[in-house]
Parts: structure tokens; C-alpha cells; sequence
């Protein structure tokens, strides 16, 4: 392996992990939106200003691709109707999307965001929100939850991708 292929290797690591945080941050801009009853504005400002990268209490940050944060905001503002009744769709039907743990709820409506949008394949999309919600939910059955729904929803809103 040469410098070169090292520097390269080292840079997608880098977008990944970017990209891996700004959904992170956007799940917590739509539950924040929903709890709080904030604008997408306030919030997606919020964030650029004082949360992005910013260190917790340990000294640690999660690095983020701001305008991969803000795009998938706005996605989630824009096509909430569509996502949320391919969602429902996906959903038990006694359980509809208005129904279920709200943290959930921003985690479909931000990967619904990637998914109504054809720059991510579907599959990345699932693996990153499972991972996310495995994080959010680290003892229950969510993971596998999120990962059928999601299922369901990409083959929905991009089936051309299966």
C-alpha cells in the first residue's frame, strides 16, 4: 500500500464518519422539532451553531457533514407527508406512524429524507439508520424493527434500486 492509498483510505473514513454524524445530528433536529414544537430553521441553526462537532462532556466529537445535516432536514420538512405514509405503510396497522416512540418516528422521517432523494443506494441508507437506532435503542428490538421498515419504505420510494 502507498502513501497515496493510505491518504485516500484515511479521507473516505473521514466522509463516512461525517456523514455517519450528520444523521446522527439530524435524528436529534427532528425529534428536537417534534418535542419542542421548533422550526426546521431554529433547530437546523441550532445546530450549525452550537452542536455540530461541538466536544460533549468528555472531550469527545462526533465530526458532520453540515450540509448533509441540513439536506437531510429539509428533506424530512419537505417530503414529511410521503415519508410518513410510506412509513405507515411499513408499519403494523395498528400502529401507525403518529403511534410509535418518537425517536423512532425522527429516525424514519430523516432516513425517508435519504431515501426520497436517489444520491444514497437504499442499502447504505438501512445499514446507517440500523446502526443509528441500535445506538438510540442499545438493549431493545428496534434495530431489527427500523431494518424491516426501512426495508419496506426504500422498496417503495426507490424501487428501481432492487
Amino acid at each position: 500500500m502507498t502513501v497515496n492509498d493510505d491518504k485516500q483510505t484515511d479521507k473516505r473514513a473521514d466522509r463516512r464518519a461525517k456523514s455517519s454524524g450528520a444523521r446522527f445530528y439530524a435524528v436529534q433536529a427532528l425529534y428536537q422539532m417534534e418535542a419542542a414544537g421548533q422550526s426546521a430553521d431554529r433547530v437546523t441553526r441550532e445546530f450549525e451553531l452550537y452542536r455540530l462537532e461541538a466536544e460533549d462532556e468528555d472531550g469527545q466529537y462526533l465530526p458532520a457533514d453540515e450540509g448533509l445535516f441540513s439536506r437531510l432536514v429539509d428533506a424530512a420538512v419537505t417530503w414529511q407527508s410521503r415519508i410518513d405514509q410510506a412509513t405507515d405503510r411499513g408499519l403494523v396497522a395498528k400502529w401507525p406512524i403518529d403511534r410509535i416512540d418518537p425517536v423512532l418516528r425522527a429516525l424514519f422521517r430523516a432516513a425517508g429524507a435519504e431515501l426520497v432523494t436517489p444520491q444514497t443506494p437504499p442499502k447504505v441508507v438501512i445499514t446507517e439508520y440500523v446502526r443509528l437506532a441500535e445506538a438510540f435503542f442499545p438493549e431493545g428490538r428496534e434495530p431489527k424493527f427500523v431494518n424491516a421498515v426501512l426495508d419496506h419504505v426504500a422498496r417503495e420510494l426507490r424501487p428501481e434500486a432492487f
